[in-house]
């Protein structure tokens, strides 16, 4: 059974094909980072229109470098939500569409979910029950997945994700966008000069808070421009601490989560689980506790379509699909309340 699965959840324009006997096909990703980098941030208008632009080329070549005729699709899959809405609708539309055209079901898919579900991508699968540390410019969320289709949040960011504090601070120390990438390598060169605070990391709870910690920064710079004493030097130590702040409220949170639910596994998912030094501490401090830590590979960290692909067959196998081809998206969709909206499709 063939699945193709698209993904336009944000600023990344994604098709995939995947075959539930033999895995992933091919998958092909479109990036809009150079578009919106000048502005400093995603502009979801441009973002809408970029998407417009690639995603019919990207089905045609994706399909062509595969040697897979259409009429052997026997479901699509995509976003539903949650994301930006105009760039979701695309996505949607162009789904819905083809599905209706080919005479075949559609299934519309939790963007979170695929990021959940991401490692059954890899040779080495996690088995359930396990705790997923999603972590991206949009989420910071602790979530216990019991089994497909069951997850319960149990910690969640108070005000801003760890991946948006990211780009922020990078913009602040001067480094464009997206700075997340950019803040960590220039971390490397910092020296442990600077201690900034842990908001939320010696409370009882599992949430994170990072505005507190963005703030202290933001004055920080703000203090050494007035004294002159801002040099690059400066800076690389600035993002040393920043980064080392991030990494310890996520591993602390994830390590009080496992010690609170009895598990075997922790799923690191989303963009910011590609960070060098998240992975290196997350994995050191469960060695201890002899619990595997497992990352995607790089390119299902990010926002792909493999992911949405991949999840698709699940839910076709499960008989969930929209009946109607109903275009429908949910830019705010809670994961813990996902068949609420699923049943809602008929």
């Amino acid at each position: 059974m063939l699945i193709l699965g698209i993904e336009t959840s944000c600023d990344e324009t994604g098709v995939a094909i995947y075959d539930s006997e033999k895995g992933l096909l091919g998958h092909k990703l479109y990036s809009q980072i150079k578009l919106h980098a000048k502005y400093g941030g995603v502009v979801p208008e441009l973002a809408s229109r970029d998407h417009i632009n690639y995603i019919i080329p990207l089905i045609h070549d994706l399909l062509s470098d595969y040697k897979i005729n259409i009429q052997n699709i026997e479901a699509i899959a995509y976003t539903s939500g949650p994301g930006l809405s105009g760039a979701l609708l695309v996505g949607s539309s162009v789904a819905e569409s083809l599905a209706c055209a080919l005479g075949i079901r559609s299934i519309p898919i939790h963007h979170l979910e695929g990021h959940l579900l991401a490692p059954m991508l890899e040779d080495r699968k996690p088995k359930f029950p396990f705790i997923a540390l999603l972590v991206s410019g949009g989420h910071s969320q602790l979530i216990h997945v019991k089994e497909l289709g069951s997850y319960k949040i149990i910690g969640d960011t108070l005000d801003d994700a760890a991946g948006e504090a990211f780009d922020k601070t990078a913009q602040l120390l001067g480094l464009g966008y997206p700075g997340g990438a950019a803040l960590s390598k220039l971390a490397e060169k910092g020296l442990k000069n600077f201690d900034l605070p842990r908001p939320l990391l010696h409370s009882n709870g599992l949430d994170f808070s990072f505005s507190g910690l963005k703030t202290s920064l933001m004055y920080r710079v703000k203090q050494l421009k007035l004294d002159e004493l801002l040099t690059d030097q400066c800076r690389a130590d600035l993002a040393f601490a920043y980064e080392e702040a991030i990494v310890d409220s996520l591993v602390e949170k994830t390590h009080r989560a496992v010690n609170k639910i009895n598990v075997d596994s922790v799923i690191i998912a989303g963009g910011v689980g590609a960070n060098k030094k998240l992975s290196s501490k997350m994995s050191e401090t469960f060695r201890k506790k002899s619990v595997e830590v497992i990352f995607p590979s790089l390119e299902f960290c990010t926002d792909n379509a493999a992911m949405i692909a991949l999840t698709g067959s699940y839910r076709f196998q499960q008989g969930i699909c929209n009946e109607n081809y109903q275009i429908t998206i949910h830019p705010r969709w809670s994961i813990d309340k996902i068949y609420e909206e699923i049943n809602a499709y008929g």
